[in-house]
Parts: C-alpha cells; structure tokens; sequence
C-alpha cells in the first residue's frame, strides 16, 4: 500500500514538474514547428520576450481611442452654413499619443541649433527652417517688436512657435523622430553612448570611439535599422544568426568568448514610432476630452468646447469669471480691461497656461490654431472610412539598392523616397523588371490618394481654391473669436504657407492595444500568457 501512494506521489510529481517546464516553455517554443526560439543552434530565430508598452516618448500624453460623432460638438453660428465646416458621422479612432502642448519658440530654437552644428555651411537648410516672423507685420499696425523679438527672447520661449508651415512641422516631426530614437539607443546602451562617440567620456569609458567608425551624418531611424549605421554600444544585442562572425563590434558573453553584434531590430520593440503631425480627427477627437465625462459607455455630458459647460468662463470659486482659454472676446477686445485682464493676453501666451482638458492637453482651445495631417474637403468625413478617417494619403516606398538591399541616402543622411508603383505586392519577376526598367513609381497606379472619391476635384480652379496642398487646422486663436474654439470648425490653409495664429503640436501611433489603463476592469485571460 505504501508503495502504491509513493508510485502515485511520484507519478503526480512527474506529471507537475512537466506541466510546469512545458508552461514555462512554451513562450520560448514554436507552438507549429516546436523549434526553441532565440537558440543559434536553432537557426537564430529571435522573439522578443512579451512587450510591454513602456511609457510615451518625452512630452507625450496616452490618448484613449474611442468612437464618437465627428462634427458632434458643433454649434450654429449666426450667417454661416456649418455643412461648409463639417458633417456629423459616427467614427472611431486608434488610440494614439499627442503632445501635452504646443511646440514652443524653444523647441523650435532647438531645432535651428542642431540644423547650425550638423551642416554648418549649409546655408541653405538653416534658412528654409527659419519660421517666417514677418506673419507678425499687417499694414496698419506696429507689429515690428515681435518681428525681431518674437521667436528668439526669452520672454517669449515658451509661447507656441508660429510662422511655421504644415511641411516645416512635417520635417521637425521627422527631426525629432532621430532625435529621441538616437538619445534612448545612446542611453540604454545599444549604441556608444554620447560621451564615447564626442571623446568626452571619463573613467572606464574614456576610449573615444574610433575616427572610422564614427557616424559621417546624422542618426536617422530608417538607415540604422536597414543596418547602415555602425556604432554599437556595450548593451549591444548578441547576433544569434549561426552565419554571423566577428564582422561587427565583438561583444563578451559566457566566460569570454567573443560574439558577433547587431543594432536593434523593429522586432525586438524598443525603437519608438515616428513623431507626426495629427489626423484631423485624432486632433477632434482630443481636444474634446470627453473621456472625462465617460463611465461605462455612456457620455453623462456633451461638449460645445475642450471643458465642460455652455460658457467661456470659470465656474470655479477661487477661478470664477476668468477666461478658459485665449481668443479675441470680441472684434477689437484682446485681453479685456487694463486692471482686469480676462484672457490676460494681448497675442500668444505661455503654452502650459490655462486649464489642460481631461485628457491632460493644454490650449487645444485657443492661443493658436494647429496643424493636421488631413487634406481640406468639405465633404472628407461624408466619405472617409469610419476607422481612423484621413485625406491625405500619398504612398512613397524607401528607395534600394536593388543588388545589397541598402537604402539609398540624400545628402543628409535620410532614404530617398520613390512614390509607390503598386497597390499590392508584386512578383518578384515584376519587381526586378520594375528594377532593370529604372522604374520611378509612375506607371499605371496612382500613389496619390488625397483626390480618391473626390466630387470636387473638376472644380479646383474654376469656383474654389481648395487643392491638393490644402492642409486643415482646428483650434482657433489668440487672433479668433469664440465660435473657432469649437473642436468641430475646420478651417485651411496652404500647406506651404504660415501665419501669426498657427501653430502645431506632434502625435504618435499607439502600438498594441488600444486599451491603456486595464486594472480593475473585468478580462478575459488569454492563455499561454
């Protein structure tokens, strides 16, 4: 009997400690080939263990997607016919990052010093970079201070940056895009750090990195993850590919043994997504926040603006009477009454002033209207998809080298763009027949989709000026009346053009999940988790 409960004891032992190795192990295993991932002997395969959102990029705020009525919040205004601005339409949104203010005189002096210290005798880059401070003169007022001291005193270095075109917000996204990436592969240690790389470091790390292996140009995302960019730190990533050798920096593993090295990959989750301007309808749908009035699906209080109420004023005891937001009370009433300021503020204020909305974003009412992404249309959101609705796509593939595979580089470093020659993918005895016909992307397809079902493309020109370089901006301004602050109005502009009342902030796509915050809400276990 004895023996029959040992045999049995075992027997169970057994059958736990399998179960246990098994569940502990399947993460690590092929559940259809049964092949262990991240094993050399295995073919090098590499899975990054289970990703984990880490937090936004600096000056980030976690916006949760959502559906809601775009065009919903909107208001009648006396003389105006609304259907010019917007059509109310039930969408949804990807949960996304956007920038908790305005970019500043500040981030944008930034932008210029980098521009100064990598291509000094580029004259060229420096100037088209230069916000346009003449938008502060007008013909009959003397603007001509903030002209010269708008942008560079620093009284004004943490108001919003204006003078900027959509396309200079485009590249100072793209900018700040290699920025961050460089600074958190630096930081973590897959690259030299930056101390290294100047010859600046002091201690163990001392050793300069040598003249050859020192970067010729910026860092730039794409080119380091094409695997252009040879520059690994002491953190840097053990290269499993049984192929591999000691061609790249040699890292210690083990008791000693050198190994091969190699820059991070998509895959392995650390690289941050691109900064970007906002859609139209991410900027909507943030500025009315109405997250905060949200509990179990059901909206216990609309929005006309970015807060709560009919009113432009503070209900707030120790705030009460004082101006939400800063705009232009009425044709000629900037700021109110000298003593008693409302808005307190003749033109732009500080970025961080007023009250944020409940998703913690500051000014998405007032002080300056603000990019977007979207192509103009009146009729966009009759016919956008109700996912994600954009108008503005123009599809560009990276250009290769067709025999190496390597991205071809301007003269700053970054992969030239070639507009994209398909819908789908090709062959591969078409892609190479594109490649020996120098193909440019212009054949039969058309990459450009900012005119797809647009009803009124024959009429650019002849009754309207609305085109293809039309960019919208919401928020309205220090320089607009309080129907502009209205998250639904929509107005354009030229996207190569820039005033003294537009201004922009960055978004960034959300990865996985579009839920942020699950603790305390009900789940369902996914297995093998």
């Amino acid at each position: 009997m004895k023996k029959t409960y040992l045999q049995l004891f075992i027997f169970l032992f057994s059958i736990t400690i399998f179960t246990s190795c098994n569940k502990n192990s399947t993460k690590d295993v092929s559940s259809k080939t049964g092949y262990a991932y991240n094993k050399k002997e295995n073919g090098g395969f590499e899975v990054a263990s289970k990703y984990k959102r880490g937090p936004a990029g600096t000056g980030l705020v976690e916006i949760e997607g959502g559906v809601f009525i775009m065009g919903g919040s909107a208001v009648d205004i006396p003389g105006q016919d609304l259907s010019n601005y917007n059509y109310k339409r039930e969408v949804s949104v990807s949960s996304f990052y956007m920038d908790e203010t305005e970019v500043s005189n500040t981030n944008w002096l930034e932008y210029l010093n980098w521009i100064k210290r990598s291509y000094p005798t580029d004259a060229q880059y420096y100037y088209e970079e230069l916000p346009d401070t003449l938008v502060w003169r007008r013909p009959l007022s003397f603007n001509e201070p903030y002209v010269n001291n708008y942008l560079r005193h620093p009284a004004y270095q943490n108001y919003p940056v204006v003078g900027v075109s959509a396309l200079q917000a485009e590249r100072y996204c793209a900018w700040r895009t290699d920025m961050v990436n460089e600074k958190l592969l630096r930081d973590k240690g897959f690259m030299s750090s930056f101390a290294t790389v100047n010859g600046t470091a002091t201690g163990r790390n001392a050793t300069a990195t040598p003249a050859a292996a020192r970067p010729t140009t910026p860092f730039n995302t794409e080119i380091y993850l094409n695997g252009q960019y040879d520059d690994k730190g002491p953190k840097a990533k053990a290269d499993l590919n049984p192929a591999a050798t000691a061609n790249g920096t040699a890292a210690t593993t083990g008791r000693g043994a050198p190994s091969a090295t190699r820059n991070v990959r998509l895959e392995d989750g650390v690289i941050l997504q691109p900064f970007r301007l906002p859609s139209e309808l991410e900027w909507e749908y943030a500025a009315l926040g109405l997250i905060g009035n949200t509990q179990y699906e059901n909206i216990g209080e609309r929005k006309i603006y970015p807060w709560n109420g009919l009113g432009i004023t503070s209900a707030k005891k120790s705030t009460r009477g004082l101006i939400l937001a800063n705009f232009k009370r009425g044709k000629g009433d900037y700021m109110g009454v000298g003593g008693s300021l409302n808005d307190k503020a003749a033109f732009t204020q500080d970025v961080r002033s007023y009250e944020p909305n409940d998703f913690g974003l500051y000014n998405m009412a007032g002080n300056v209207n603000e990019w977007t992404r979207d192509i103009y249309r009146a009729s966009t959101f009759e016919q956008a998809d109700a996912l994600n609705a954009f108008r503005g796509n123009q599809y560009q593939n990276k250009d290769r080298d067709p025999i190496n595979g390597k991205l071809k580089q301007d003269k700053y470093g970054k992969p030239q763009m070639v507009n994209a020659n398909s819908g789908v993918k090709q062959t591969w005895a078409e892609l190479q027949a594109g490649k020996a016909a120098g193909s440019t992307g212009t054949g039969t397809y058309n990459p450009d989709q900012r005119g797809y079902r647009d009803e009124e493309s024959s009429l650019y020109g002849v009754s309207t000026l609305v085109n293809n370089k039309s960019r919208v901006y919401k928020g309205g301004s220090w320089d607009d009346q309080a129907q502009w602050l209205n998250p639904a109005a929509r107005r354009y502009l030229q996207e190569d053009e820039s005033t003294a009342d537009i201004g922009f902030r960055c978004a960034m796509t959300m990865l996985g999940s579009s839920e942020i915050k699950s603790v305390g809400k009900p789940q369902f276990k996914v297995k093998g988790k």
